[in-house]
């Protein structure tokens, strides 16, 4: 929004990682857009495993004129884009794929968007529908995006709709089913950006472990996120950890950080809402599960769903992240004592991979263990 925006816009508190830093390069080396058409007419980006920076630009870069060719890691190559393009097309957008049919690398011919109604499936990613509605205003006619099926992530498209608001966007919202935008230009801002409630919930989740206290600075209970959910679901399973089931599809990310905990809970947990996990930045039901019985635990899966037995004993384990900084994120946890089971020694293969969205992570999750 702030590159599209007419005039300069500043952001305090962004996050340096793998995923900011490949948005800040494509934006930088297509220049500044004047009403979305970038003035670099040719450009080969490289998002790495950015899912955002690739679906918002893959929208985004339909609005002007040029020729672009999107691609990533492997991994990105694998992850499915075929509705957003699909709604592209149906927007008169020139889109074709490079290699595997439905997922990157793309190469766009960019040519402007038309208005109308458009459809986009709701149960893959919100990133989809965040990205058209991002794109919206700069189509040639007002634009209405009807949901099919059920939307997961409502909180994600619910900050993308408040941004707009601040960027001077309004948007017509009817119960998540339909949106309408109509033709506008978004106007500069100056925007301090709240921490990651996804990162807080380690940090939440170690507190919860080892019943002991920690302040997470940055982000409020009533901020727009939902993986703030993340602290209900604390609330639910209470200070003796008991087992739970619990319905994810509102905050999937912060929802992986349940799986460690359930390893320290007394009785079995189930987290449903989780079909997006299949095709994240690696198929986190798979990984998850893997990983899980190799500390010991019970885990039986599905589609949709993960349900784990706790381990009487954690067992010491090599942790295989599957280049998935959650995965060596909650994994991590692991590691602690609670009262009533201790952690083990656990070792997390291709620890790097937290660069994507947290660096510093391992720096920050040693305090766990020091004496204040």
């Amino acid at each position: 929004m702030g590159a599209l925006a007419e005039g300069e816009s500043e952001f305090f508190g962004i996050l340096e990682s793998d995923d900011t830093r490949y948005m800040r390069d494509a934006l930088e080396k297509l220049g500044k857009p004047k009403n979305a058409n970038f003035p670099n007419k040719k450009a080969d980006l490289f998002l790495g495993n950015a899912g955002t920076a690739m679906r918002s630009l893959t929208a985004a870069l339909c609005l002007g004129s040029g020729e672009y060719i999107l691609r990533g890691e492997p991994r990105m190559h694998e992850r499915p884009i075929k509705d957003l393009v699909d709604a592209l097309r149906t927007l008169g957008a020139k889109i074709e794929y490079l290699e595997n049919e439905g997922c990157p690398p793309l190469k766009i011919n960019a040519n402007g968007l038309n208005g109308g109604t458009v459809h986009i499936k709701g149960n893959i990613s919100s990133q989809f529908l965040s990205a058209l509605l991002i794109a919206a205003p700069y189509c040639k006619d007002p634009l209405e995006i009807v949901v099919v099926g059920e939307l997961i992530s409502k909180p994600y498209v619910y900050m993308t709709i408040r941004l707009m608001e601040k960027f001077g966007i309004k948007v017509e919202n009817n119960d998540y089913k339909s949106f309408k935008a109509k033709k506008g230009i978004y106007k500069a801002q100056s925007l301090k950006i709240e921490g990651d409630a996804s990162s807080a919930s380690y940090f939440w989740a170690g507190a919860a472990i080892t019943r002991g206290n920690v302040v997470v600075k940055g982000i409020e209970k009533d901020s727009l996120q939902g993986d703030v959910k993340f602290l209900e679901v604390l609330e639910k399973m209470g200070t003796e950890l008991k087992g739970i089931t619990v319905d994810a599809t509102l905050f999937p990310d912060a929802a992986m950080t349940i799986c460690p905990l359930a390893c320290y809970a007394k009785g079995k947990t189930k987290i449903t809402g989780i079909a997006s996990w299949k095709v994240k930045e690696t198929d986190r039901i798979f990984a998850m599960a893997n990983e899980l019985r190799k500390v010991g635990a019970e885990v039986i899966t599905s589609d949709d769903f993960i349900k784990i037995t706790p381990p009487k004993v954690i067992k010491p384990a090599a942790i295989e992240t599957y280049n998935d900084h959650r995965m060596a994120m909650c994994f991590s946890l692991l590691s602690l004592n609670s009262p009533n089971k201790k952690g083990a020694e656990i070792t997390i293969l291709n620890p790097s991979c937290v660069n994507k969205t947290f660096p510093e992570y391992f720096k920050e999750f040693k305090k766990l263990s020091e004496p204040r």
